[in-house]
């Protein structure tokens, strides 16, 4: 016990000691901290740069991970009407008998087979998506896009959160229809990427229990433009006809934004909703073997950089820019949940001067004849502080003095158990027929020791008791055998 003690004491001087040397660094470092206040506070009151959007989380349905997805058309107090405003996409559709049919389709059986690739799951089963990433940025209703969702049923999903309803929105669905490419040998999913296009083929895929009415070969292509066509080579069954019952039939383009509902709203505050605030639907009558449908890209608020930009570009209206999220937006798009959450519509209804306000004329030319430009005495009092601390600065005492404390503490520590130590033993010598030294130095009762006893509780060994038996050896543990 003397020399736990000892050790306790030890311990307890090596610990103060670094105690000490901690509080002078922090004394040090609060002296510091005035000096370089100013600069710190600048850095605080810099604008935050842009969050990055959460990227391939995934949700089962309506639950798991405490969340889920609910899909939605926008509320009834939002101006925003889900239809073909043309406000995104210009398009137009080709007939078997026009020349620029031909010039839209991508014959990927002139490629090298190098060039195309075979999905093989998607090419074996029902009702599946794969995640293909794309060589190159792809821009989809103004947010550029570098993975696409492909899906069997005829469509490409491109949301950023996956859930069991990918055909609710965020698609491009050149025929979105219940095939199912594991049918025939025949049927395939393929697609090819030359950085600058890249297209997925369903190739000769069935419908569901309706195999006998013949293959469809169809496509899409994703232009790095933003352009993207659809082109139909074989359409045994009018889009029409086609049964929505096992699965939705769509034709078009649509995206969606997801908001997160207040936990006024839902008792789980991670409770999330799609809004799909645009689609574009064509006229499926016109979707007959040898057809193609194109669509344009039009500018939207998100492609301008700037504040100037934002607000005077005649390529877009209603845009506003977020000084904050240094953003253009109409408020309306994939981000609208940080758009909201940063105040940004009440920033959006202020000007560029609001943000860069202009010097009078006055004050800029005084001024300029005031400091024409840096001179010697002004660069190197700039640079003096970082010369200082380079070169003539005073030595840096932090790691000496923790050190030098530790070391002292350690030292005095050593010579305290010196000290205790030498005592016991004069103690000892000097007093051997006190109650401790006799105590120490006669020999120990066989039943001193507590031994440790396993009970036998159904073959479950486990630990039961301390006992103070006297049928076991000194120091050893008995265990019955488990039968």
């Amino acid at each position: 016990m003397g020399l736990c003690a000892v050790l306790i004491i030890c311990l307890s001087q090596a610990e103060l000691a670094r105690i000490w040397a901690q509080e002078l660094q922090d004394a040090r470092t609060v002296l510091d901290g005035d000096q370089s206040s100013f600069h710190r506070t600048r850095t605080e009151q810099q604008i935050p740069q842009k969050h990055r959007e959460a990227r391939n989380a995934q949700t089962e349905g309506g639950g798991g991970g405490g969340g889920g997805v609910d899909i939605s058309t926008l509320p009834d107090n939002m101006t925003r009407i889900v239809e073909d405003s043309q406000r995104y996409y210009r398009w137009q559709s080709f007939g078997p008998a026009d020349g620029w049919t031909e010039n839209l389709w991508v014959d990927l059986n002139n490629l090298h087979k190098s060039q195309v690739r075979i999905h093989g799951i998607l090419s074996n089963t029902h009702r599946q998506a794969a995640r293909v990433a794309l060589s190159f940025d792809f821009p989809f209703y103004g947010h550029y896009l570098r993975q696409i969702i492909v899906a069997t049923g005829g469509f490409i999903f491109m949301g950023e959160i996956t859930h069991r309803m990918l055909t609710a929105t965020q698609y491009i669905a050149p025929l979105m229809a219940n095939f199912d490419p594991s049918f025939s040998k025949n049927s395939t999913v393929r697609y090819s990427d030359n950085g600058n296009l890249f297209v997925v083929q369903w190739d000769k895929v069935r419908l569901k229990d309706r195999e006998a009415e013949g293959p469809f070969t169809f496509q899409a292509a994703l232009h790095k433009n933003g352009t993207i066509v659809f082109n139909y080579r074989e359409v045994p069954v009018p889009v029409e006809k086609i049964n929505s019952t096992e699965h939705p039939v769509k034709v078009g383009l649509s995206d969606a934004f997801m908001a997160s509902l207040s936990s006024s709203q839902l008792s789980d505050s991670k409770q999330r909703t799609i809004y799909e605030y645009h689609r574009v639907e064509i006229d499926t009558t016109k979707i007959v073997n040898r057809s193609a449908f194109e669509f344009i890209p039009l500018p939207t608020c998100l492609q301008h950089t700037s504040c100037d930009l934002c607000l005077t570009s005649n390529l877009t209206t209603g845009c506003g820019w977020c000084n904050t999220l240094q953003r253009c937006s109409d408020g309306i798009d994939r981000h609208r949940q940080e758009w909201l959450d940063y105040n940004c519509p009440e920033e959006a209804k202020g000007t560029c001067e609001d943000y860069n306000p202009v010097l009078p004329e006055g004050s800029v030319s005084s001024f300029n004849h005031s400091s024409p430009g840096p001179t010697p005495s002004s660069a190197v009092s700039e640079d003096q502080p970082v010369t200082r601390d380079l070169q003539t600065g005073p030595p840096n005492h932090k790691g000496i003095t923790e050190n030098t404390a530790i070391i002292a503490g350690v030292v005095a520590a050593l010579i305290l158990l010196v000290a205790l130590t030498l005592l016991a033993v004069y103690y000892i010598n000097t007093h051997p027929t006190v109650a401790p030294p006799f105590y120490l130095m006669q020999r120990r009762s066989n039943n001193y020791w507590p031994s440790m006893k396993f009970r036998n509780q159904g073959c479950h060994s486990s630990y039961a008791e301390v006992e103070l038996g006297g049928h076991e050896k000194e120091g050893f543990i008995e265990a019955e055998q488990c039968c």
